[in-house]
């Protein structure tokens, strides 16, 4: 990972004026005479990203001003601090005021971000500037999650040329051991005997062998299973991608990278929780082995599935997967999954949807992702669309040919194997396509952090 977030001692900090419209004139105020005649000669308004240095009498920084918006402008985003935050030169800063309490954790984690790069393969240049923890946040919590964003990215944008299924399966291991967890690993034709029949289908094609990680972690407490799509690259198989479609195929194991990061943040805050973690990681290859179209596939739990589409192979793997953790009837099952365009048309990059029957589950994920700065959204479960994933001669279709509710087909076949288990899917993106405060272009993780400001009430902890 390519950094360790953590707030500065604050020490001789400087301080920082975060700066509405609304408040400019008093912070003016506040002031010694030159300041304000320099604030106003440099021309600084306080829009979100704005920044004027405050000099001393001998021409020395000794502050700061950093515009934060109206509320308006503020409701359009994110960590609208960070903008400023990256802005300021190196050195340590303190939030001196004008920052609402309610809106202190999420900008203060906006500012730890802000020192992401991803300079795996090449020199970065991230903001140097440090914060001090603001007043009454909790300081080991936000430097928890900024963290675990960070192991999620630098999951997402590792090419797949170092990142494929034996690269993620090496990563998942060093986060079990960093954390005492016990881990295994069902590889190649292995999951043929162990009846993993669709992960080794789809993935078989491949240089790199398939197969399902296993973390386990906890000993007491209510059972969370946690599934991510570890799809490393994909073609499309025999129906392969134009090359437009192709070109963001690294991410396709976000869904993976998330619930790795949210993994992380479980075990760093000792949650009382038994967590278990199952990752099917393949590569979708084309070779004479490749699975192909009219192909018709026997799960795990014995549902047997038309292949209809080899593009659609993340719902096949998964479906693996989840049959197993739900052989174990845990009292909260969540895939992670970067699965569908359709998802990304309804919603666009920002938000990642999720489908869950289960209302009290879905009221608190909705009410987290304010306060986790984190925006998830519902979408139904749409039950008279099942009839769409039925193609008459085996039990599911892993690709409907009407062309509509993609992401709403795609969620009720993965529904199809997990029983009666507590469960919610998320059809995250992944991927952050423009510079945004504390989200350089590139991996992103999406709705860990509103699972895990849920999870103390959905699971009673």
């Amino acid at each position: 990972m390519a950094i360790e977030p953590r707030f500065a001692d604050a020490g001789d900090a400087l301080p920082l004026h975060v700066v509405t419209p609304d408040t400019l004139d008093a912070v003016l105020a506040g002031l010694t005479n030159a300041q304000r005649v320099w604030v106003k000669a440099s021309g600084f308004a306080p829009a979100i990203g704005k920044t004027c240095l405050l000099p001393g009498p001998d021409g020395v920084i000794t502050g700061a001003l950093a515009g934060y918006g109206a509320a308006a402008q503020r409701a359009r985003g994110r960590f609208s601090l960070a903008g400023a935050f990256a802005a300021l030169p190196g050195g340590v800063w303190r939030i001196a005021s004008g920052l609402p309490a309610e809106a202190a954790s999420e900008e203060a984690l906006g500012c730890l971000l802000t020192a992401y790069a991803f300079d795996r393969y090449r020199a970065q240049t991230p903001a140097t500037a440090r914060l001090a923890a603001p007043d009454g946040i909790d300081a080991a919590r936000v430097e928890i999650m900024a963290a675990a964003e960070c192991l999620t990215r630098d999951l997402i944008n590792t090419p797949a040329s170092d990142m494929g299924p034996d690269a993620l399966h090496h990563a998942a291991a060093a986060l079990a051991d960093r954390y005492g967890a016990a881990f295994t690993a069902v590889v190649g034709d292995d999951l043929l005997t162990q009846n993993f029949p669709m992960i080794h289908a789809v993935g078989r094609a491949s240089t790199v062998a398939p197969r399902l990680l296993d973390l386990r972690w906890g000993s007491a407490g209510p059972r969370l299973t946690l599934v991510g799509k570890g799809v490393c690259f994909d073609t499309g198989g025999l129906d392969i991608k134009p090359a437009a479609s192709m070109g963001l195929m690294k991410k396709d194991m976000g869904g993976a990278a998330t619930v790795l990061g949210l993994a992380q943040m479980i075990m760093a805050l000792n949650l009382p929780v038994r967590l278990r973690v199952l990752i099917p990681a393949v590569e979708n290859a084309i070779s004479g082995n490749a699975f192909r179209p009219q192909d018709i596939l026997t799960a795990r739990n014995g549902l047997t599935v038309e292949i209809n589409n080899t593009d659609a192979e993340g719902r096949l793997v998964l479906a693996d997967a989840l049959a197993l953790g739900a052989e174990e009837t845990p009292d909260l099952m969540l895939s992670m999954a970067t699965l569908t365009g359709a998802a990304r048309v309804a919603v666009g990059p920002d938000l990642a949807p999720f489908f869950t029957d289960d209302e009290p589950l879905a009221a608190a994920l909705m009410a987290a992702m304010g306060p986790a700065a984190d925006p998830v959204w519902r979408l139904p479960f749409w039950t008279p669309y099942e009839a769409d994933i039925e193609p008459g001669i085996a039990d599911l279709d892993n690709a409907p040919k009407s062309g509509f509710a993609g992401a709403i087909t795609a969620a009720l076949f993965l529904r199809r194997f997990v029983g009666p288990t507590r469960y919610a899917h998320f059809d995250i993106y992944g991927w952050q396509p423009s510079a945004a405060p504390a989200r350089p272009k590139g991996g992103l993780g999406m709705g860990a952090r509103a699972i895990l400001t849920a999870l103390p009430a959905v699971l009673e902890i």
